[in-house]
């Protein structure tokens, strides 16, 4: 090759990029080493009878993230009482009664799998914990042909006990070997994703944009806005101020949503009333703005960073020029009214950035509720789990009544973890159960080396550690990379209570088999509930969405319900989450449009009601309830002729003005979206 040609090497990464790259996932294999090391040197010294649970709730708590570990931590120690007196409720209610105590232990895991399904994130995971920590203590007290004998309370204390003394030992040590970066990450997604939010609005009215690329930038806009709540999560893991200033973390969220959707409206209008009046509107627009709010907007996630007061002084400022602005078009006022409601999100997202980077600064929490409604976008896929954890749980119950096998409570905790953990995974399931089974089937096969043929040439604690370590360390340091984390979470839980260490080890190989079969069986019962009753597929799923909300928007305007537009946008915004990752995007443009529709149909009403108008109106709210799109938008079209009509010297012509310009928007949003708000409602 030349000397004067560029040279571009396509060689591997040399070996000490490759350590560098690998070091954080090390340390956390030594962490996760060291913090089950601790729960177990604890959980030997106090005499606990199963002490392998100590470390095996050190293992699961145990994350690559400080915040999730703590976290996890938190919500394990509530599920793990709240399962631990349910079973002792059950084994009081049922004493005598096998099959009702059995049927009981079914039903509360079916139960579990529906609440974990309903609640996201580590609540979703307590609620899981519940009916595991009851299967587990359920598999310790019960006898060889079923039932209750009795020991409930005693085994209750002591794997609470256990457990917990794993969740504080995993607590100190990633607390104490790791200081968290939660809060300036989740500052930097919301700074990320707000200037990109600023720089499409501002850009789509200083040069216009092409109607694909920029649907396509909003859609991404919205998986990464919904990514967010893992991530304040674990922010609040890791800062105990954030937890009270929830409701401000969350209404930043509905404010990115919410400046996103008028993202959208302004396109739409752009897109549907395409000539000359349009744009010589988005340049007034863009006028009114002030020069502080477009060089915060050029300045993008770093300048949003620098200086978050700064950018929510210059979207204050814009949103009052926008409110001035002396609107003679509904078109105009659709594109100013828009506009403002976009800035006033972003000054949500930027209230959550001041209180993530300056705790201090008074500005935060200002008019935030404390309490936010529980939704819940369809109730079928978390019926359809509890269902399923019933029947197998049921099924395996049965199974070993039947044959009278010695392992069996173990296969009936095992199959239990896996239907209710895996439950909220969605389509996702069976595929993560699977490789949760080729996890477990490997740590079957470790721990039979290590227990059979390490362990007895070893002694004193100190030896012992070295060996879980070269088995935790490696396996620890592959959950930290995105390649298959189900199947080496899989390894690091299961490796423990498949080994059962105790203070005096015994190294009896058949009971090592029947007690690994036994695992490996109720895994693999759980994968096949998942395969025999699979979740709803991503396109129902999303079809039930869309006829859920499309269903609820015709309640609304039937007056058949009362709610604000707050209300309503929480409701659907919940909808949008949940939307299925395969979801096309003329469907997640469907989900907004209805969004965007029902607010304004909210906001009309009120402004009709102001003018004793609503006669006028109800006309038109008839024939969206009744999937009629081009008769709606006709009785719009004459409801805007008569409010045109009333004289401009009656007290409220600008309320009247963006009443027009809410009437334009929804006929824009009704004629785009025809097919699907004319379609028939099945759910």
């Amino acid at each position: 090759m030349s000397h004067a040609e560029p040279i571009v090497s396509n060689a591997p990464p040399t070996l000490a990029t490759a350590l560098r790259r690998s070091l954080p996932a090390a340390l956390f294999g030594v962490r996760l080493w060291a913090a089950v090391c601790l729960a177990l040197y604890v959980a030997y010294a106090l005499q606990l009878d199963n002490a392998y649970w100590a470390g095996t709730s050190a293992a699961i708590v145990c994350q690559p993230q400080l915040g999730a570990s703590l976290r996890k931590g938190w919500f394990r120690m509530v599920g793990t009482l709240v399962g631990a007196v349910t079973i002792v409720l059950l084994t009081v209610c049922f004493p005598q009664s096998r099959l009702g105590f059995l049927a009981g232990l079914a039903l509360w895991g079916g139960i579990c799998a529906l609440f974990a399904t309903l609640l996201r994130n580590f609540a979703s995971y307590a609620a899981a914990l519940a009916g595991i920590t009851a299967a587990i203590i359920a598999s310790g007290e019960l006898g060889a042909v079923g039932g209750a004998n009795g020991d409930a309370f005693m085994l209750a204390i002591s794997r609470v006990s256990e457990i917990c003394i794993g969740i504080v030992a995993a607590g100190i040590v990633m607390a104490g070997t790791d200081f968290g970066g939660a809060r300036r990450r989740l500052a930097d997604q919301l700074a990320a994703i707000s200037a990109d939010i600023v720089a499409g609005i501002i850009g789509a009215f200083r040069n216009g944009e092409a109607p694909s690329p920029a649907r396509a930038r909003r859609r991404d806009l919205i998986r990464r806005v919904i990514a967010l709540e893992p991530v304040m999560d674990e922010a609040f893991g890791e800062a105990a101020d954030l937890r009270h200033r929830a409701p401000l973390l969350a209404a930043s969220v509905s404010g990115l949503f919410a400046a996103l959707s008028g993202w959208r409206m302004a396109a739409v209008h752009f897109e549907v009333s395409a000539g000359e009046p349009p744009r010589q509107d988005a340049l007034a627009v863009l006028r009114a703005l002030p020069p502080s709010l477009l060089r915060a907007s050029a300045l993008g996630a770093a300048g949003l960073t620098a200086d978050p007061s700064g950018a929510q002084r210059a979207c204050a400022a814009g949103v009052r020029a926008l409110a001035a602005l002396p609107a003679g078009t509904p078109s105009l006022q659709l594109l100013a009214d828009r506009t403002a409601e976009a800035l006033i999100g972003m000054q949500r997202a930027l209230d959550a950035i001041l209180l993530l980077l300056q705790p201090a600064d008074p500005i935060r929490g200002r008019g935030l509720s404390g309490f936010a409604w529980f939704r819940v976008p369809d109730m079928l896929p978390p019926l359809l789990n509890a269902l399923r954890a019933f029947v197998t749980i049921g099924a395996v119950e049965l199974f070993w009544i039947a044959t009278a096998w010695p392992s069996g409570p173990q296969a009936i905790a095992f199959t239990a973890i896996t239907v209710i953990l895996f439950s909220p995974a969605a389509d996702r399931a069976y595929a993560t159960a699977m490789s949760f089974m080729m996890g477990t089937g490997l740590s079957a096969v470790i721990a039979g080396v290590v227990l059979l043929a390490v362990l007895p040439g070893v002694s004193g604690f100190a030896g012992f550690s070295l060996a879980l370590g070269a088995v935790l360390v490696p396996a620890g340091a592959l959950i930290a990379q995105p390649w298959r984390t189900p199947m080496f979470v899989a390894m690091v839980a299961n490796f423990i209570p498949l080994l059962a260490p105790t203070n005096r080890m015994t190294y009896d190989s058949p009971q090592f088999y029947n007690e690994a079969i036994a695992i490996v069986a109720g895994v693999c019962a759980g994968v096949l509930a998942f395969r025999l009753l699979p979740p709803l597929s991503p396109a129902v799923r999303t079809t039930r969405l869309l006829a859920l909300t499309l269903r609820d928007l015709r309640h609304l305007t039937a007056r058949t319900v009362a709610t604000t537009a707050s209300e309503w946008e929480g409701a659907i915004y919940t909808r949008l989450s949940a939307l299925p990752e395969q979801a096309d995007p003329l469907q997640r443009a469907q989900l907004l449009a209805a969004i965007s529709v029902g607010t304004q149909i909210i906001r009309l009403r009120g402004i009709a009601r102001r003018f004793d108008l609503m006669p006028d109106l109800a006309p038109a709210l008839t024939a969206v309830a009744a999937g009629d799109s081009r008769g709606a938008v006709e009785r719009l079209t004459g409801f805007d002729r008569l409010l045109a009509a009333l004289p401009a010297g009656r007290p409220g012509l600008p309320v009247r003005l963006r009443a027009r310009g809410l009437i334009l928007a929804t006929a824009e949003a009704l004629t785009q979206h025809a097919a699907y708000f004319d379609a028939g409602v099945r759910p």
